[in-house]
């Protein structure tokens, strides 16, 4: 058994839920099982698009991120269902409570998949021992499949987890790589965006192995440092520990929404804006942050895609102060061409309680108004157990946004 561990190195996991939100939804409603089923957002507005399906939907050519109308082209018989947040956060708890029952190291990623360093566990058995009981114990006792990888570090394990799907196990050794990763297109690799993908191709770099012989200063060139990174990653290195608390770490906030139809209309760009910066808003006072930076990005109808960022002398945090520096580096950077795409962003956070608000004499007596105001709110939420000022459509709203992945994690730390 102890062959398996070895004596200065790590044995890690990377845990994957298989098509997460429709496997919760065929656990609920067993009926769903073996049927085509995609979860989708607003199916009546063209932003509605893929979700997640499931391997039968899969299999008709349904993919993440395909719209939904071309989905049911492909896949006429296809059932749709719009997401339930709540059932997906109660799994996703349960399960990594199950993975906290193996071991403490446990690092979420998503909803959905996490890390785990379980080098201390010799005494439960073989990795591959435990990783069959974790596997078995997901599916006996929550009705949800799942891929594990093993490997040696936090990278392979990730790479070994999608190469067998569903209900896979596979182990990546160091040794392994030039036989089993090095033959693979390099957008396969894990770090590997569109984008950076194309770049690479530019100097002849089109697999996995390409990338790990190329020469480092010509990446460096091409990439920066991240070219280095990712020659070490298709190497098979990466020191990177699993770190339960880096759960509570994050480096932006955003939400980014498109719109039903390419629009120049000054009043749905202005109540897309106000909605995005409030979203922002909500979630950074979850976090308890303020922020100096903020960012936006136009998508056109083109798919042209521009980010614009600027920083700020006194740090925000308000729904309308946001809105009001989006709108202002909207209003400069925008072509009046249509949109199809907005986003908002706020970086560089400071923690909300040792910033405090830097007045002077133009925010002052503004912010001053507004005291009496949120004092107000404040006794009526207390009074009425929630904000009267929200909607009930708000409260109940269950559209696909760009944050719920990330904000999970705030549910886990709270755990």
């Amino acid at each position: 058994m102890t062959s398996w561990y070895p004596k200065n190195g790590r044995v890690i996991f990377h845990v994957d839920m298989n098509s997460f939100y429709a496997s919760v939804e065929m656990a609920y409603n067993p009926d769903l099982k073996g049927k085509p089923l995609a979860i989708a957002g607003n199916p009546e507005e063209r932003r509605g698009i893929i979700v997640t399906s499931s391997y039968e939907a899969r299999a008709k050519g349904v993919k993440t991120t395909m719209p939904l109308w071309e989905a049911k082209r492909l896949c006429p018989d296809l059932i749709v269902m719009r997401p339930n947040f709540d059932r997906y956060r109660e799994a996703s708890k349960e399960m990594f409570q199950i993975l906290a029952n193996i071991t403490p190291q446990v690092q979420p990623v998503s909803i959905d998949e996490g890390y785990m360093d379980i080098t201390d566990c010799k005494y439960m058995g073989t990795p591959i021992y435990i990783a069959e009981r974790i596997q078995q114990t997901i599916l006996h006792e929550l009705d949800l499949p799942c891929s594990i990888g093993i490997a040696p570090n936090k990278f392979l394990a990730k790479m070994a987890s999608d190469m067998k799907k569903p209900l896979g196990m596979t182990v990546l050794r160091k040794r392994d790589v030039a036989k089993k990763l090095w033959p693979l297109p390099v957008i396969e690799m894990y770090g590997v965006g569109n984008k950076t993908a194309e770049k690479l191709q530019t100097i002849d770099i089109h697999t996995i192995g390409d990338l790990a012989n190329a020469d480092v200063l010509q990446l460096r060139v091409l990439l920066g440092i991240n070219g280095e990174r990712l020659q070490k990653r298709a190497n098979g290195t990466d020191d990177r520990e699993v770190d339960p608390n880096a759960v509570s770490e994050f480096k932006s906030i955003g939400n980014s929404q498109t719109f039903p139809h390419d629009t120049t209309d000054d009043v749905e760009i202005t109540k897309m804006l106000r909605k995005l910066s409030k979203q922002v808003a909500t979630r950074m006072d979850r976090k308890q942050v303020s922020t100096n930076h903020l960012q936006i990005m136009i998508r056109y109808a083109n798919r042209k895609t521009i980010t614009r960022s600027k920083p700020l002398p006194d740090s925000i945090y308000t729904a309308d102060d946001i809105y009001a520096t989006a709108n202002h580096l909207f209003q400069y950077h925008w072509n009046q061409q249509p949109i199809r795409l907005l986003g908002v962003t706020a970086q560089h956070f400071i923690d909300k309680q040792e910033s405090g608000m830097q007045m002077n004499l133009f925010t002052y007596e503004t912010e001053a108004k507004k005291e009496k105001l949120y004092d107000t709110i404040d006794q009526l939420t207390e009074k009425y157990g929630t904000n009267p000022f929200k909607s009930l459509k708000e409260v109940k709203s269950n559209s696909i946004t760009t944050s719920f992945q990330k904000d999970f994690l705030d549910d886990f730390k709270r755990q």
